[in-house]
């Protein structure tokens, strides 16, 4: 586990991020760049070295968020707190188009594969089918379901 110290050291290697002190000696960092009212990445960090990380409801940390967006960096390591920071920043800036993917079974079945709001979702017939959190996920499910990617 990182101290106090070191969590803010990584934190604040995230130049978008600007330090709020809050009560309690606990720190909040805020991302003033958000397209969205939240611009809270990390709440509450505290010297005894709990915090948070806002990630919304990216699928990616479904299982770990709490129903408030928020997932407990206590046991974060560096990289993995340098991930959360890094997801959470994206998720607050992001506005792109969608990512459209087509791919194809041995049988000439076409589905495709859509990036949007976070998402990725697998469309049969523009029937959502399945999401997932992140890509490799979808893809690794869309091989063993026997389709490639058609480039």
């Amino acid at each position: 586990m990182l101290t106090f110290e070191q969590k803010q050291a990584v934190i604040e290697s995230f130049p978008e991020l600007t330090k709020k002190e809050i009560s309690l000696k606990r720190l909040n960092y805020h991302f003033e760049d958000s397209l969205y009212e939240k611009t809270i990445v990390v709440e509450k960090l505290h010297p005894n070295g709990n915090g948070f990380v806002y990630v919304g409801d990216l699928l990616k940390y479904e299982k770990i968020a709490n129903d408030k967006g928020l997932v407990n960096i206590r046991d974060f390591d560096e990289e993995s707190l340098k991930t959360i920071i890094r997801d959470a920043i994206d998720y607050l800036s992001e506005e792109e188009a969608p990512i459209i993917e087509t791919w194809v079974s041995r049988e000439g079945t076409t589905i495709e594969l859509v990036h949007d709001q976070r998402n990725w979702d697998i469309y049969y017939q523009n029937n959502l089918e399945e999401t997932f959190g992140t890509k490799e996920a979808a893809v690794a499910y869309l091989r063993e379901e026997g389709f490639r990617h058609k480039g």
